[in-house]
């Protein structure tokens, strides 16, 4: 009988699969990790869930590497003029890295976590695809995943929606049935301008130069930490058409702003590139994120670099482009350079 280590937040997610593990005959425990001071009550919470559950509780703490690791990360790419994703970094080397490993050290067959994709295997190899629910997939901030992760992990909530999974909650009488939703960085209670400012101990961001695409200057701005590729509001330029930021010069300190058709390209460069499963052949057609929220768009896809067939919006550095196949399955991604 497998023994299945189970990532518990407190949340409805993870004390569902916790359930479901546990019906279909599995040895189920849970895990709660202790990441920064923001936890607040996750750990009572999910002290509740094993309880009621009937399983055993661990409680894992993981600050300096989650400090030394995803915190640097998220600060540092601030200060490049990049627009990190700090779920992406966490996924690959605490959740799916520290945790995994202790999984493995305490004898687990298996690492569960409350995330909304799929893992499908054939031919002894391992492939993260979307889940069923749309609207709730998690694939983008698992592209990192290689086929030892892959393999050792499951996502039982893959094929299931939101609302299935409340509906299972509250007839196995789940504390956290109701719970809401959790915020999108865990680490940071506020503004995360207030955050990085604290962090860099600054008492305000350093103001610079905007300037236009042609050099032109038109203002100033109130530090770069307050803006992102795309930007519109907040600027407080007075131009006879709306401007949006179009890119942000971290060497010199400025913002250059230009027309809404300026914010669009067809081209962006990568960065560390991962491939889930075997390295393709190029140039590869494929759907194409650029960030959580965005619809993928069809692109050429080089070793380091993609091509749109349509320019698109925005595409920021520090983000991350994944790429899919035409059946929803993961091909690779990397970062926006």
């Amino acid at each position: 009988m497998q023994k299945v280590l189970v990532a518990l937040s407190g949340g409805v997610d993870s004390a569902v699969i916790a359930y479901l593990l546990k019906e279909k005959g599995f040895v189920v425990a849970g895990a709660t990790l202790v990441l920064h001071d923001c936890v607040k009550d996750e750990v009572k919470d999910a002290k509740k869930v094993s309880d009621h559950l009937g399983i055993k509780h661990h409680v894992f703490e993981f600050k300096k590497d989650f400090s030394e690791i995803v915190v640097k990360n998220f600060i540092e790419s601030y200060v490049s003029a990049k627009t990190p994703n700090p779920c992406i970094i966490c996924n690959e080397t605490i959740k799916f890295g520290l945790l995994l490993q202790k999984a493995v050290e305490l004898g687990f067959d298996k690492l569960a976590t409350g995330h909304y994709a799929r893992i499908e295997e054939e031919n002894g190899i391992y492939r993260l695809r979307k889940a069923k629910d749309a609207r709730k997939d998690q694939s983008y901030v698992l592209y990192r995943l290689g086929q030892n992760q892959l393999s050792s992990v499951l996502f039982p909530l893959g094929d299931l929606t939101k609302k299935e999974v409340r509906e299972i909650a509250e007839k196995a009488g789940i504390p956290s049935a109701h719970r809401a939703e959790s915020q999108e960085n865990c680490f940071i209670d506020g503004a995360y301008t207030d955050f990085l400012l604290k962090k860099l101990d600054l008492p305000k961001a350093e103001d610079g130069d905007i300037f236009d695409m042609n050099g032109k200057k038109l203002g100033r701005h109130k530090g770069l930490i307050y803006y992102t590729i795309g930007q519109r509001s907040n600027l407080g330029l007075t131009t006879p058409k709306p401007v949006y930021v179009i890119n942000i010069d971290a060497k010199n300190n400025s913002l250059i702003v230009g027309e809404k058709e300026e914010i669009y390209s067809k081209e962006m460069r990568l960065e560390n590139v991962k491939w889930s499963g075997v390295k393709p052949e190029f140039p590869l057609k494929a759907s194409v994120k650029i960030r959580y929220l965005h619809k993928p768009a069809t692109a050429d896809v080089f070793e380091d670099k993609v091509i749109f067939d349509e320019p698109q919006a925005s595409i920021t550095p520090g983000q991350s482009a994944v790429f899919y196949d035409e059946n929803d399955f993961v091909i690779g991604g990397g970062f926006i350079r």
